[in-house]
């Protein structure tokens, strides 16, 4: 609570005008870099394919720079500092300033602004009076004043509560997830500021905005050292697409979208995998030995043959020997390279070898001291179909699905690679070659990839030749830059360009590609920095793939393990990341729930705790307006008692969002019973989200909120989670405003 001046209508008045005022010059940017863009299409491809090229990195950089001033329209300002001297400093999305320079507004991640988030009356920094502006459009609405200073306060103060955080958290949901850049509390911006460097984790909670934080920082890191970053890029990851989905407007609000952002499925480009729904399935696959699994895998595939083996050569027949394969075999992995490019070893081995052995049957056939060119002989065996086929059964080149399908789906070769598992085990991952692959094959084909390399041996060779030409690009580009800036300053347009985003420009067919662009789709792209959200979902072998992804272990690791639910399995952050980066890792925590009205994180809070689980009860803003409801019903009464409780939920929150939390056997079922009455108003699954009514499951909800949640068969949902509360917990603290739980059978404990 601190002491507030009350709203004045002139206050209000200049607010408005001000505010207007940054919404003319937001405009005037827009139109500048209309026109700039305008001038330099207008030269049309005239020139030389550099300089078509050129202007085409210009131009795709302005429109660049138009969708982000278009992207922060919406409360492009929501707040003003008054500091000691008088000077006033507005706070907003982008910083702004005016013809001449002279800085209108501040972007909420420079130093300047963080005294918004983190000045107190106790610790003023030199802020006497903090503004919150609301707006309504382009429009202030509203206003609250934070008197800091005990000098500014009159008579005619009045005492006021955090109004702008209240209206912020109890705003309507929409389906899509806002950013708090207005709200952002003192914790949570020590959270974001933090520096880049090593790991952090952060501990929060439902509802203590760790999502939130999490994306906050991403762009603030992007600002604050864009100069590493941009080249190198951050990649965020979440646990669902239906996640990504709910979060992928925030970041362009903040005016960042150099940002790679992937579900844990989707990690492998290429591959789009789904769910792993059998959870004893997930947390073998999750357990690091997979890791030695995958490399006997391959070490299997490098064979040797049971005997001696005969080859037609254009008519004469060779022998290749178990001995010489081994021999050639010792060799190429004695490289170090990656198997399929040191199977090009091989070959060269086993193919000069044989060459020399129809060599010598050639010369002995056509007598001694025959000094014919034999030359050719190497090409013969090359193209010898049984050649061919003999190399390829001791050494075949593969690619990592052929690896993985070829392990899960023949008996044989599972066992071969992992003779340590039970049978009970293997029997268990054994499925058929056409399944999809899920969440739990990503890791294994990410270290099958490392492992197996490039199925084109030259590819390597390739990728060195790229990067030399790029470093050639670069200095060129640097030449070039001089002669266009003074081209293009003679057109009236600024040339504010760098080399590295000339020669971006000028690939793939003269179009320009960022490096988030080049990263989503390069599996052997290395980030600056990685935000994961939901971290404590994440298995060993996921933690082993995103590690190879940021050698510099640059990381902010966000989540909640009383929330775990998955095969993780763990109990502790150090149990988690000790076997990545030790004890080199620092922990930070969230302790107000935003979200959850203060009745119903008690409940869930006893559930979890009942369970065992080392749950603590962050302190809520609010205590919430109606208590949550545990009701038995018979099975035949329950639809009817749903659809009651959702008709009464829905007039309660009043156009807000509800969802029908379910677990995964009856969420069918449950969405085709709510269409039945609401219609198209009715969505399911994490893809539902714009609707008025969405019928989803703990696993899709995690991560998002909704104004009012009914959740169906709570001991049901622990059973699906192999009896762990986890997936129980997340659903009951995803409602912002009302909890109704319905039951046909049991209560877990702390319901009961």
């Amino acid at each position: 609570m601190t002491d507030v001046v009350p709203v004045h209508q002139t206050e209000l008045e200049h607010e408005r005008g001000y505010v207007a005022g940054l919404y003319e010059r937001l405009d005037e940017l827009r139109a500048e870099k209309e026109h700039q863009l305008a001038r330099v299409r207008k030269e049309g491809p005239q020139g030389s394919v550099q300089n078509v090229s050129e202007r085409d990195a210009f131009a795709t950089l302005y429109e660049d720079r138009l969708a982000q001033l278009y992207a922060v329209d919406d409360r492009l300002v929501f707040g003003r500092l008054d500091l000691d001297g008088g000077d006033e400093r507005y706070i907003g999305r982008i910083g702004l300033t005016d013809e001449d320079q002279v800085r209108l507004m501040v972007d909420w991640r420079a130093p300047e602004a963080g005294a918004f988030y983190q000045a107190t009356a106790h610790q003023r920094l030199g802020v006497r009076r903090r503004r919150h502006l609301m707006l309504r459009g382009r429009t202030v609405v509203d206003l609250e004043d934070d008197v800091l200073d005990a000098t500014l306060l009159d008579d005619s103060s009045v005492h006021h509560g955090a109004g702008a955080l209240l209206a912020a958290v109890t705003a309507r949901r929409t389906g899509q997830m806002g950013d708090i850049v207005a709200t952002i509390q003192a914790e949570q911006d020590a959270i974001i500021r933090s520096p880049l460097k090593g790991v952090l984790v952060v501990q929060g909670g439902p509802g203590t905005g760790k999502t939130a934080v999490a994306l906050h920082r991403a762009a603030y890191l992007l600002y604050t050292h864009r100069d590493r970053l941009k080249t190198a890029g951050v990649l965020l990851v979440g646990p669902s697409q239906s996640f990504m989905r709910y979060i992928d407007r925030v970041l362009p609000s903040l005016g960042e979208t150099g940002v790679v952002m992937s579900s844990l499925g989707r990690l492998m480009p290429g591959i789009k995998a789904v769910p792993e729904t059998d959870r004893r399935i997930a947390k073998i696959k999750g357990r690091l030995f997979m890791a030695d699994v995958v490399a006997n895998a391959v070490a299997n595939r490098q064979r040797l043959p049971a005997g001696p083996r005969k080859v037609d050569v254009a008519g004469t027949v060779l022998t290749i020997r178990p001995k010489q394969v081994r021999r050639a075999r010792d060799r190429a992995r004695a490289t170090g390279k990656p198997h399929n490019e040191a199977r090009a070893t091989f070959v060269k081995i086993m193919v000069r070898e044989l060459a020399d052995q129809l060599k010598d049957k050639l010369e002995k056939s056509s007598g001694a001291g025959n000094n014919i060119d034999r030359s050719y002989l190497t090409e013969d065996v090359r193209t010898s179909r049984d050649v061919r086929i003999a190399l390829n059964l001791c050494w075949m080149p593969l690619t990592p699905e052929k690896l993985l399908t070829d392990l899960f789906s023949k008996p044989e070769h599972l066992e071969m690679a992992a003779p340590f598992l039970k049978a009970k085990q293997r029997r268990r991952l054994l499925r058929a070659a056409e399944d999809p692959w899920t969440e739990a094959d990503v890791p294994l084909l990410d270290e099958a990839a490392e492992l197996l390399g490039e199925w084109d041996a030259s590819a390597g060779r390739a990728q060195a030749d790229q990067k030399a030409a790029r470093k050639r690009d670069l200095a060129n580009a640097e030449a070039t830059l001089t002669n266009v800036h003074s081209m293009l300053e003679d057109f009236g347009v600024d040339g504010v360009v760098s080399a590295e985003d000339l020669v971006d420009a000028n690939q793939a067919g003269d179009q320009y590609v960022s490096a988030a662009e080049r990263a989503a789709t390069d599996r052997t792209w290395t980030y600056g920095h990685v935000v994961v959200d939901e971290s404590q979902e994440l298995s060993p072998m996921q933690w082993r793939l995103l590690m190879r992804r940021c050698p510099l272990k640059s990381f902010t690791i966000v989540g909640d393990i009383a929330q775990a639910s998955s095969a993780a399995d763990v109990t502790s952050w150090a149990e988690a990341l000790e076997p990545f980066v030790q004890d080199r890792w620092r922990l930070e925590e969230l302790t107000v729930n935003y979200r959850t009205p203060a009745r119903i994180t008690r409940m869930a809070a006893t559930v979890a705790q009942a369970a065992g689980l080392p749950v603590s009860t962050p302190q809520a803003v609010r205590e919430g307006d109606w208590e949550p409801t545990v009701t038995r019903v018979g099975t035949a009464e329950r639809e009817a008692a749903l659809l009651a409780g959702v008709a009464e939920d829905l007039e309660r929150i009043d156009g807000g969002l509800l969802a029908v939390i379910a677990p995964v056997s009856l969420e069918r079922e449950v969405a085709e019973m709510l269409r039945a009455t609401y219609a198209d108003r009715v969505g399911s699954g994490g893809g539902g989200l714009g609707q008025d009514i969405v019928a989803t499951t703990p696993g899709e909800a995690k991560g998002l909120e909704f104004d009012a949640v009914v959740l169906l068969e709570p001991e049901q949902i622990v059973r699906e989670a192999g009896g762990v509360v986890g997936d129980l917990y997340v659903a009951m603290t995803r409602s912002t405003q009302t909890l109704r739980v319905l039951t046909t059978g049991e209560l877990p404990a702390g319901l009961r």
